[in-house]
């Protein structure tokens, strides 16, 4: 199985935190809707640094490898401490 990203899009702010975050760039944003899509799941490595800094909690990942200690911007996430 392959790793399945998916976006609730009721949920979702439009704060493209998860678009900065991204160290893949999976995610873009939609100008019309101002929802976050799925651009490039292939490019995943599965960090789950998007679904962490998600204020929302719209974003889940299934079918993932876990990887202990992987990453996580502690700076960025310290910078946008302020939103969440």
């Amino acid at each position: 199985m392959s790793l399945e990203i998916t976006v609730h899009e009721q949920s979702c702010r439009g704060c493209e935190l998860c678009v900065d975050i991204c160290p893949t760039k999976v995610f873009e944003m939609d100008a019309e809707t101002r929802v976050c899509r799925v651009k490039h799941a292939e490019d995943c490595i599965a960090c789950l640094s998007c679904a962490f800094i998600c204020p929302s909690q719209a974003l889940s990942h299934h079918d993932f490898h876990v990887v202990k200690n992987f990453y996580r911007d502690a700076e960025f996430c310290r910078k946008m401490g302020k939103f969440l």
